[in-house]
């Protein structure tokens, strides 16, 4: 086949200076709702899908994540298909692809309010004086103290009296009939057994509490049912067991305070013996109220129909398609040369176990999960998700890839690792075009991709990995490309065309 030079409407493009992808925000409105590992900066994916795309075009994400490139590219006017092996990733992109009216979830959470709000609170009721507790500092099986709030800010903290402990007792053994249980690994990187259970998680008070909320809104209709599980799912980690309590601010200037604060969940599934137990009625209606916030202006993808399959949106009658699948069944059922861009933040190796660490959400949402599947490295043992693997799993799924893209289509793959037998997956990719290693795709550039402002995930440590690689990949060699678009590129702050230093010492071997 006649390889043909890459051509995109300039017109199309605004100028990089405008855009403040390479020094990213906080994550705000819909981004902001629901935490998820690793997220990238809406800021840099959509300056990729602009600036290597063009409007009607389609663009593949076969790693789809918590559905941030759905929804730009969805905004910048271009047909979007994704996958995601993950069943929350799938529900968080179905949210950003075609959110809900701020009314529809209000008259939603009143059902849910009528039905369950009084029902717990109940639980958490106080006689001296008579109040609703906020917050219950534990420390390991004691509670230490009960704090409750006046006028909604003024924070009251008093011991524990004989009717505080007692009612806590009162759910001592309490089993959910309502909540799946969740499968766990041996791994202690994030603080996990096999072992590990939902009463490991929660106290048995915030069990029963969540299956009164399952209960409230399973009495919704199906698909209504499903942003307010994404509200207790996004609310899960301040319910839990896991959310420290932090002492010793300031130890660091010599200014050493008493003071005890609320911390937050931040990753994996530890959990503190100095911790605080959350009002689960709080957490919920804050999540449910942050996401109406964040939809109080009409949201401009609000009402897209999610197609049933991918092949309704290369034939245009769909603008959209996300699925929970495999994303190598995703792409052998997509047309060769049927795709424009693919952009994706695929696992970088061990660096972040998203299916184990999802675990609670999938099991909140009664989600069944192929972990079989996930390509990633894994500790735990048992799961057998070694390097050898994962390189070939990786490589399997770009050559894939290759064969979708149409003969002047991108690929933008965003990745790092610290060592660099972890880039031994993309070596044969990257490799010089006088290499004897065949090719499939042409190593074009790259630049680097910045992490959110306050990410959770960046590593500030000495050594720890700063930004990621954004890989650009096309069926076309570099010198088949337009001159201005060899300009654009170049135009890119920190963009280069050589390997990244750490692939060079790369293993070659499949």
């Amino acid at each position: 086949m006649e390889l043909k030079p890459l051509i995109i409407d300039l017109d199309d493009l605004a100028p990089v200076e405008n855009r403040k992808w390479h020094d990213p925000s906080g994550y705000q409105g819909l981004y902001a709702f629901h935490k998820y590992w690793g997220k990238k900066p809406h800021e840099l994916l959509a300056f990729i899908i602009e600036r290597m795309s063009s409007r009607g075009e389609v663009v593949v994400d076969p790693f789809v994540g918590s559905g941030t490139a759905a929804r730009e590219a969805l905004l910048l006017g271009r047909r979007f298909i994704g996958c995601d092996i993950n069943p929350v990733a799938i529900e968080l992109t179905k949210l950003l692809s075609s959110p809900p009216n701020a009314r529809e979830i209000e008259d939603n959470f009143d059902i849910v309010t009528n039905y369950a709000k009084a029902r717990i609170m109940e639980t958490y009721r106080t006689i001296s004086p008579p109040n609703t507790a906020s917050h219950f500092l534990w420390e390991g099986n004691t509670i230490k103290q009960v704090w409750h709030t006046t006028n909604g800010r003024k924070i009251t903290k008093l011991e524990p009296t004989a009717h505080d402990l007692n009612l806590s007792k009162k759910f001592e053994g309490y089993k959910s009939s309502l909540i799946s249980s969740p499968q766990f690994f041996t791994n202690t990187r994030i603080n996990a057994g096999p072992d590990l259970n939902l009463n490991d998680l929660f106290t048995d008070r915030a069990i029963h509490n969540i299956d009164l909320l399952l209960e409230a809104i399973q009495t919704l209709p199906l698909e209504q049912q499903k942003i307010l599980m994404l509200c207790l799912t996004a609310a899960s980690g301040q319910m839990s067991k896991m959310v420290f309590a932090v002492t010793n601010r300031g130890k660091r200037r010599g200014e050493t305070s008493s003071k005890v604060e609320v911390g937050s969940w931040v990753i994996g599934y530890w959990r503190p013996p100095t911790r605080f137990e959350v009002n689960v009625w709080n957490c919920f209606s804050r999540r449910v109220e942050k996401l109406i916030s964040a939809l109080a202006t009409a949201d401009p993808l609000t009402g897209t129909q999610i197609a049933n399959n991918c092949n309704s949106v290369i034939s245009g009658n769909h603008s959209v398609f996300v699925g929970c699948m495999d994303c190598r069944e995703l792409l052998a059922n997509l047309p060769h040369n049927s795709i424009d861009l693919i952009i994706t933040d695929p696992p970088h190796s061990d660096r972040i176990p998203y299916l184990e660490l999802s675990a609670m959400w999938n099991s909140l949402l009664s989600r069944d999960v192929n972990y079989k599947e996930e390509i990633v490295v894994s500790n735990a043992k048992e799961r057998g998700k070694v390097l050898t693997n994962y390189t070939a799993d990786i490589q399997e799924v770009i050559n894939k890839m290759a064969l979708v893209l149409k003969p002047s289509g991108i690929i933008v793959f965003l990745f790092n690792a610290r060592s660099s037998t972890d880039w031994a997956a993309l070596q044969p990719f990257i490799a010089p075009e006088d290499s004897t290693i065949p090719k499939t795709l042409h190593y074009i550039g790259s630049f680097p991709a910045q992490y959110s402002a306050g990410s959770v995930i960046q590593d500030n440590r000495e050594g720890g990995l700063k930004y990621d690689y954004a890989l650009v990949f096309s069926r076309n060699s570099e010198k088949m490309l337009t001159k201005e678009y060899r300009a654009t590129l170049s135009e890119i702050p920190g963009w280069s065309k050589q390997a990244p230093s750490i692939v060079s010492s790369a293993g070659t071997t499949a």
